[in-house]
């Protein structure tokens, strides 16, 4: 069968980041008095960006960008790719795969390389796009960069916002129980427990 270009989620997906970025954001929350499970919530498939709207319209965004960098710099030692992340990446062909994320582009290139993990050459980030998941954008752009038919394409995802995206995008939607439950997930076309499965089930090998 003609394997599907696909469209890789990376927090979640094909990085661990999920434990680091809730302390950021639970540490975030107590240093501007609201309530950090509400804030938690609010970041789910969300870039920066739109959860500094939602959760704190009131405050400098700058200000907040700034002492987000400074926590989240002191957790990037924690962060590390999920098991066979590598390998499986490395078994797609150059040209075949991006990854789309809410994260900001120089802060996604430098966590893939330092995880071990390729880096590809196209990669659609917070700033590349003007509505962040659960908008369509962020895939429809991918798509476009790869010569890709969005409906030839496979979405990898880990949360609601993002499956939303990639059904959006008119893609066909594999989901990982890495951040949420297959119930939270039941939008996608297909739930697996891992990266590894998802992968091989559109392929028939990974």
């Amino acid at each position: 069968m003609t394997e599907p270009v696909f469209l890789f989620d990376v927090d979640g997906v094909l990085i661990d980041s999920g434990a680091a970025h809730r302390r950021v954001w639970a540490a975030w929350a107590d240093a501007r008095g609201l309530d950090p499970g509400s804030v938690w919530g609010a970041t789910q498939g969300r870039r920066r960006v739109d959860t500094l709207r939602l959760v704190a319209p009131h405050l400098d965004p700058a200000e907040e960008h700034a002492l987000l960098n400074r926590l989240m710099a002191a957790e990037e030692h924690t962060v590390r790719a999920y098991d066979g992340a590598g390998e499986v990446l490395r078994g797609l062909a150059a040209g075949a795969w991006a990854v789309v994320t809410s994260s900001r582009g120089e802060a996604t290139r430098r966590r893939l390389a330092a995880s071990g993990l390729p880096v590809p050459a196209v990669r659609v980030c917070a700033e590349d796009v003007t509505e962040g998941k659960p908008s369509p954008e962020g895939y429809l752009t991918a798509a476009t960069r790869l010569g890709a038919d969005p409906r030839h394409c496979l979405v990898v995802e880990d949360s609601p916002a993002g499956v939303a995206a990639g059904r959006a995008a008119g893609c066909t939607v594999h989901a990982v129980t890495t951040t949420h439950t297959a119930g939270q997930l039941a939008r996608a076309h297909a739930v697996f427990p891992s990266l590894r499965a998802a992968v091989r089930a559109a392929t028939g090998h990974g």
